[in-house]
């Protein structure tokens, strides 16, 4: 499911993911789940793994100008093993790169939301999303939109439903 369109669609989900991100917090703190990695620029293509169980997010990418970014990936499942959840951002809120590509892709479970923004939260500022048009979502990838995208980035949220096993 994409991003819901209309404001009380973005509500319910406004407070969906906050209660699931909780959820999986709760989690996390049984297991390790949030890496720093260094966004480089230059033009070539990079990626940036993490693997939790039977899950994976890859963050994938090319940007150019400036210099090393840090950032962030968090990844985490709920403790009934519905959700899994992969953040990836800059923690200092605004990218200055100028991001030519990027697509995050989820292995072992199916997309239910995802959101990307040109500006982090930070410091009293808000998440600043992309439009819907500048990137796209399927059943396992967000990723820029040819054409479209404006090639600011600096946040991607993920939340994927997990296989259920049946009895």
């Amino acid at each position: 499911m994409a991003a819901p369109s209309g404001r009380s669609g973005r509500r319910l989900w406004a407070a969906l993911v906050p209660a699931a991100l909780l959820c999986l917090a709760a989690r996390a703190a049984e297991e390790p789940s949030t890496a720093d990695f260094d966004v480089r620029p230059g033009g070539e293509v990079h990626s940036f793994s993490r693997s939790l169980g039977d899950y994976t997010c890859t963050f994938t990418y090319s940007a150019q100008g400036g210099t090393n970014e840090q950032w962030q990936m968090n990844i985490g499942v709920s403790e009934d093993n519905l959700l899994f959840s992969c953040s990836v951002w800059r923690p200092q809120g605004k990218s200055y790169l100028f991001f030519t590509q990027f697509k995050a892709e989820v292995k072992g479970a199916k997309i239910e939301y995802a959101m990307a923004y040109s500006q982090a939260a930070v410091g009293g500022q808000s998440d600043v999303p992309l439009k819907q048009e500048e990137f796209e979502i399927t059943e396992t990838t967000v990723s820029h939109r040819e054409g479209k995208f404006r090639f600011e980035l600096s946040k991607l949220m993920i939340v994927a439903k997990t296989p259920r096993d049946e009895l």
